[in-house]
């Protein structure tokens, strides 16, 4: 070893160094040996893989990844970067009137993005408006995605109809026309007609194999199962289900395995948790490689990916930090090798986007893109141990749950079983308790909220199709008791309070008065803080609070001399509720808050004490 190196380091040093922090904090002890801390440092992610704290070389042996551009695509599916264009910017429009889609796409196109995922039917645009609303867009220079739920037919007759009329030949025409009866199913429960619209289906695929090769009949669209609580597993293994099930009635029609993988886009979420999302997008690749393998048409298995920043973990308070939550989506979709990306406004949960929130959607994707330089780089993940680790993981549970979905009798017998629901179901509840405890937090609504904060107005957005399995959101149970607490202000003209007791010097309550005004401040509510270990003193601040809910906040050494004469004071002065931030048993105190607590249900039990109405 000359001076300039370090010396060589093992796993073993590392576990016997993790180990002697582990037993200072607490989370092990004296008979926790070394081989235990890849089990205690472990993450188990909701409904996936168990991903470990070190990674090496040695960790793990993983398949071959390949190439880029070559079998089984976990590098990407295309072999050339992005040096000139970039991804596919997309935006999304469901508009209900012409003219507002016309003008918010024209403007758009003027300004980065490339492509349109235009929304039609229900509340949205009428498909016999879409001739007014694409006015002016030079179809041959800027594709069109439509998404109209179970009229995709009429839908694709009014798009052809339209380039006809313009004297266009459809082979310039690029785009999709988001055929996805399974999605469909997923959305809105509905049962009826699925055989023919199969067959719909791969009557428009064939007409597109025919007349317009740029143009892919089918969306893949995974996002149903990810806004039901999924995990990144089941969003995969349900996508690669739909995929096969479409393969098989492609195929069946008539077209050949080859182009019948050509008619398929498929669309994920991406999330805050940039490298579960750069993982997913890898193994999304890797299992439909697969299916193409086992298909024979390994070469034209290539998956063509849309990455939509989850609407799932967008919230509507303190909207502006969805900024964030979408900035670092949309880096994660484009290191994962997204071929089109679409960012949703950060008020997409409030109602329609207007002009500034679709500028910063677009701008974060072209500052990405041309400042940044991220699409110059292929797979720039690639090689990292724990992200291949992950990749691989992914694709084995992914897998795991699709062969289940088959062995069930495929995406439509497993959606109209229960199957899919209940397997959803058990994951959202286990997501549900990770964020009601905040060990999964939300800045801005579950962390550092500002119940102060009003969010800006827009205008109703069209409803979205629902009766199937249920849209939810990581935010919502936070949400609903803020909702609770604005509808208390305005019928009282003030917010439910909580009176903090604090214990002794300032120094000492300091941090659980800041512990316990963030915990109630996540539910709306309002905080009067009294200090001082006088008991009577206490109880005296406590009445002119005008609450019946106390919390008592000071250091352990505090609680020992001051709370229970303070807890009995509280009591005679007519406090039906005392909890204690902290951890200790005291007695008559109800309840104790502490970092890990249900902070849900804490709040969701103080509002009923405070008579707060749900």
């Amino acid at each position: 070893m000359t001076g300039t190196e370090f010396p060589a380091t093992t796993a073993e040093q590392w576990r016997r160094l993790a180990l002697a922090a582990l037993r200072r904090s607490g989370n092990a002890t004296d008979r926790t040996g070394p081989e235990q801390v890849d089990d205690l440092l472990a993450t188990v992610t909701h409904g996936g893989p168990r991903i470990a704290a070190l990674h090496t070389a040695d960790s793990a042996v993983l398949p071959p990844v390949g190439l880029p551009g070559q079998p089984p695509y976990v590098r990407g599916a295309r072999a050339s970067g992005g040096l000139v264009a970039g991804w596919d910017v997309r935006q999304r429009y469901a508009e209900a009137e012409p003219e507002a889609l016309r003008e918010a796409a024209l403007t758009d196109l003027e300004n980065g993005t490339t492509s349109l995922w235009v929304v039609l039917g229900g509340d949205a645009l009428p498909i016999d408006a879409l001739p007014d609303a694409l006015d002016g867009v030079h179809l041959t220079m800027a594709a069109v995605f439509l998404d109209s739920g179970d009229g995709c037919t009429d839908a694709a007759d009014a798009w052809f109809d339209l380039a006809a009329a313009r004297g266009l030949d459809s082979r310039q025409l690029s785009g999709g026309l988001g055929a996805d009866p399974l999605g469909w199913r997923a959305r809105t429960g509905d049962r009826t007609g699925l055989g023919g619209a199969l067959k719909d289906t791969a009557s428009l695929a064939t007409r597109c194999v025919a007349e317009a090769p740029g143009v892919r009949a089918i969306t893949v669209d995974a996002s149903p199962y990810h806004d039901a609580g999924g995990s990144d597993a089941e969003e995969l293994g349900s996508a690669v289900a739909a995929g096969v099930a479409y393969l098989r009635a492609l195929t069946g029609e008539g077209l050949s395995v080859a182009a019948a993988l050509s008619q398929m886009e498929f669309r994920f979420a991406a999330t805050v948790d940039q490298f579960a999302t750069i993982a997913k997008l890898r193994a999304a690749r890797r299992l439909w490689a697969r299916v193409a393998e086992m298909c024979g048409a390994a070469d034209a298995g290539g998956q063509r990916q849309h990455a939509v920043t989850s609407a799932a973990m967008m919230t509507v308070r303190d909207p502006w930090v969805n900024l964030l939550r979408t900035t670092i989506a949309t880096f994660a979709a484009g290191v994962g090798g997204a071929e089109a990306v679409t960012v949703l406004p950060f008020d997409h949960q409030l109602g329609r986007p207007d002009a500034l929130s679709r500028r910063l959607a677009r701008n974060a994707q072209t500052l990405l893109v041309e400042e940044a330089h991220l699409a110059r780089v292929l797979d720039p993940a690639g090689g990292s141990w724990y992200v291949e680790q992950y990749t691989e993981q992914l694709a084995q549970a992914a897998w795991e749950w699709f062969t289940t979905i088959e062995r069930a009798g495929g995406l439509a017998a497993a959606l109209d079983s229960g199957l899919v629901a209940d397997r959803l179901n058990r994951t959202w509840r286990l997501r549900e308790s990770g964020i009601a405890h905040r060990r999964d937090p939300i800045t801005g609504v579950s962390e550092f909220p500002n119940p102060a904060e009003e969010p800006p107005p827009r205008r109703p957005a069209a409803a979205p199709a629902n009766g199937g399995l249920p849209r939810r959101r990581h935010a919502e149970a936070f949400e609903r008791l803020r909702d609770r607490s604005d509808a208390h202000q305005e019928t009282t003209g003030g917010r439910p309070a909580v009176f903090l007791a604090a214990l002794g010097a300032p120094g000492g309550s300091g941090p659980r008065v800041t512990f316990a005004t963030n915990l109630f401040a996540a539910g709306g509510l309002a905080v009067v803080t009294g200090s001082g270990a006088d008991p009577q003193a206490v109880a005296a601040a406590f009445v002119a609070s005008g609450t019946t809910v106390a919390c008592l906040c000071g250091t352990d050494k505090a609680y020992v001399e001051h709370a229970d004469p303070v807890v009995a004071a509280l009591r005679a002065a007519g406090a039906q509720r005392i909890l204690l931030a902290g951890r200790g048993d005291h007695p008559d105190v109800d309840e104790n808050v502490h970092v890990g607590c249900d902070a849900v249900a804490v709040l969701t039990r103080t509002l009923a004490e405070l008579g707060v109405p749900e």
